[in-house]
């Protein structure tokens, strides 16, 4: 049996967590950093700054790309990464919540998982420094409704609980 590593590239929007942008890729992450960030924000959608780690990967060609994107590059100090906290919890909840509990087969099944992760992620799982909300807001259903049901939710390893009507 062999073994590939998959390199997963995520671009974190701190506005209510939203996950901007990723992809995965079996090739070293020096070669796509430069165009993932400009799929991430085409066009004029770049944001003014951009908040990273020094990891060598972001090298002269990354670099290029984001100045020529008008985008302002800002390095959080070496080993801080209390520094860049969003991101942070957001890769450390991805990991703990949904990739320590599978079995990755290739690009393809990483790509769908993480897709209906961030759906989850976004759309149901709750978060308390947005008062018990989704980042994608939700409305409070009333008991008058229905019984609570569960809908299985990234391949049944999360739920999401709504009322319906018996």
């Amino acid at each position: 049996m062999s073994f590939r590593l998959l390199f997963v590239f995520v671009v974190v929007g701190h506005q209510r967590r939203h996950a901007v942008h990723f992809n995965v890729t079996a090739h070293p992450p020096l070669s796509g950093r430069p165009g993932q960030i400009a799929e991430a924000f085409p066009w004029d959608s770049a944001p003014r700054y951009l908040l990273h780690d020094r990891d060598c990967t972001y090298g002269a060609a990354f670099q290029q790309r984001v100045g020529e994107m008008g985008i302002l590059e800002v390095l959080t100090a070496p080993r801080s990464p209390w520094q860049n906290a969003y991101a942070e919890r957001f890769i450390g909840s991805l990991r703990r919540e949904c990739l320590d509990h599978i079995i990755i087969l290739n690009e393809s099944s990483l790509k769908r998982i993480l897709k209906t992760y961030f759906q989850y992620y976004e759309h149901s799982r709750t978060h308390l420094s947005l008062e018990k909300d989704a980042p994608v807001s939700r409305a409070v259903q009333l008991a008058e409704l229905g019984r609570v049901i569960e809908l299985p939710q990234v391949g049944g390893l999360h739920y999401r609980y709504e009322r319906r009507a018996a």
